[in-house]
């Protein structure tokens, strides 16, 4: 009996090396272009018959498309583990994979620290405007005439909006600007995972009540899109700021720009959008809006932990028969 075969769908570039040496347990095959059509197609005439493990990487979207319930369904019986790059698997749809007895793993962990990051980065740019005469000293006005004051993070109240590893990490590096730190969840965090110390707000109207700053650390799903609307906005603190590196869908992008446009929102950072790579003209032309284009794991570091992850769960399948960071729908 041969090797049991890995597809790569998509490029491995920082973890090479890594992926490469998988030869010595597993049978290597990659794909990195075609449609998703074609795909479908090979799969039914039985070219990927064998595959047990399959390496998905994020942008493997632009070859086979969303792993939804399609998906699955063309995919060889042989398929038993979809090892994806990424602490966010909204491209992928659990229940068909779980109904198919597919177990799904992403990268936990691996993105919280370049992740928090980005979001003390778009947070204290947003509290500081520093957009505005960033943009005036590159246009050679130095400050310019519309310099406007921002604000201290000390003393201000940060709300957690998520509290998994992205946003205790967060939580922790702004403990160090002397924030005072509350968080929403559906539960609370154990006593001794709370590194923050940070307090929790079961009750969601009190905490956007509470809230100077609001930071989103929620995974997209069903539940969550479109979890920050208008009703949400209207409840919190006049001059509220805002910062996402989750998922972009999980804000109304049209109600925060009219929020932002009426004062109700003093300033928003993103690194994420509802439809990206495009971006709300009312947010690209608002100067209280810092931008970034999801970079929030863009560090040679982190990318090589996150594909090393997906590389190490790859192995853990064809010599093992399980996943080490099985999705949280598929634990027991």
């Amino acid at each position: 009996m041969g090797k049991p075969i890995a597809l790569l769908i998509g490029v491995v570039e920082n973890a090479r090396k890594d992926w490469e040496a998988l030869e010595d347990v597993a049978e290597l095959r990659e794909l990195t272009e075609g449609t998703r059509e074609q795909f479908f197609q090979d799969c039914d005439n039985g070219v990927y018959d064998g595959v047990l493990a399959i390496y998905r990487t994020f942008y493997s979207i632009s070859i086979t498309g969303r792993l939804d319930a399609e998906f699955v369904s063309h995919l060889p019986s042989s398929v038993k583990f979809i090892c994806h790059n990424g602490a966010g698997y909204d491209q992928i749809d659990i229940p068909p994979c779980t109904s198919r007895g597919i177990t799904v793993s992403h990268t936990p962990k691996a993105v919280d620290a370049a992740t928090a990051d980005t979001a003390l980065l778009l947070l204290l740019s947003a509290l500081r405007h520093a957009w505005i005469p960033s943009s005036n000293l590159r246009a050679g006005k130095w400050r310019g005439d519309d310099f406007p004051l921002g604000h201290d993070p000390e003393g201000k109240v940060l709300g957690i909006l998520g509290m998994g590893g992205i946003g205790t990490a967060t939580a922790l590096r702004a403990k160090a600007f002397e924030m005072e730190i509350v968080y929403h969840n559906r539960r609370p965090v154990a006593e001794g995972a709370n590194l923050a110390k940070a307090e929790y707000v079961p009750d969601l109207d009190e905490f956007w009540r509470r809230c100077d700053v609001v930071s989103v650390h929620l995974p997209l799903n069903s539940g969550t899109r479109h979890f920050i609307g208008r009703e949400e906005l209207r409840k919190m603190k006049d001059g509220v700021v805002i910062v996402n590196t989750a998922r972009g869908p999980v804000i109304d992008e049209e109600a925060l720009v009219e929020a932002l446009e009426s004062g109700k929102v003093g300033s928003v950072g993103l690194d994420v959008f509802e439809r990206e790579p495009e971006v709300h003209p009312g947010l690209v032309g608002n100067k209280r809006v810092a931008l970034l284009p999801h970079i929030g794991t863009s560090t040679w570091e982190t990318q090589y932990k996150m594909e090393k992850l997906v590389v190490d769960n790859v192995r853990s399948a064809v010599t093992e028969g399980r996943l080490l960071t099985v999705v949280p729908e598929q634990r027991e």
